[in-house]
């Protein structure tokens, strides 16, 4: 497991262009132990970001995201979102509900557990992210959620596995029989986020930049 995630991690680091690399300041590695983003995966809620930093050409965030068990057929629809987005009607629903990331696309490394993942097709009766909240200014930038329609495709995944869902492809997950736990490695080329995020259960030790 620790390869892949190795990879993951420190791939776009390496992708740096050459022109950046001579102004020396984006060239520099951030390592985050299999320890400190477990430590984070440990907090309350769902999806916490790790770190955000710029890169060079663009800003580039890792995340860990815990699901619990999600039953077959138990999504519901938005009713009267505050912030309408999406499509408003369609012939053909997934039964899961999803998030659409406006400017990020989003690699999947599953670390461990299992479900079914729903991706493509369009949102409907979607809410847009609050201007002011976490997940417009911390994880994602600006995000449709609500549910999944139309075109889309659903596969079974498991830990090892790799999905990379390009910005302004809805996902969401269908089934989790148990649990899904992933990092999520997200490029960010609009820098619609902080460059210089770090969780705060990181502590002050934690430096994203080591000399």
């Amino acid at each position: 497991m620790n390869k892949y995630i190795k990879f993951l991690l420190v791939a776009p680091a390496l992708a740096v262009s050459a022109g950046a690399m001579a102004q020396s300041d984006q060239t520099y590695a951030t390592y985050i132990t299999e320890e400190q983003w477990q430590m984070v995966n440990e907090l309350p809620g769902v999806d916490r970001q790790i770190v955000s930093r710029d890169i060079g050409k663009l800003n580039l965030s890792v995340g860990i995201i815990h699901r619990g068990a999600v039953e077959r057929g138990s999504a519901r629809a938005n009713q009267n979102p505050a912030r309408p987005c999406g499509v408003t009607s369609t012939n053909r629903n997934s039964g899961a509900r999803g998030i659409m990331h406006i400017h990020q696309t989003e690699t999947y490394y599953i670390a461990s557990g299992s479900g079914t993942l729903v991706t493509g097709g369009e949102i409907m009766n979607g809410n847009l992210s609050a201007a002011d909240g976490v997940v417009t200014n911390v994880l994602n930038g600006p995000s449709c959620s609500g549910m999944i329609v139309g075109n889309w495709i659903s596969k079974h995944v498991k830990e090892g596995d790799i999905i990379i869902i390009p910005a302004g492809t809805p996902h969401g997950w269908l089934e989790v029989p148990v649990h899904v736990d992933y990092l999520s490695v997200r490029p960010d080329p609009d820098r619609v986020l902080a460059d210089d995020y770090i969780n705060p259960a990181l502590g002050s030790e934690f430096k994203i930049r080591t000399e």
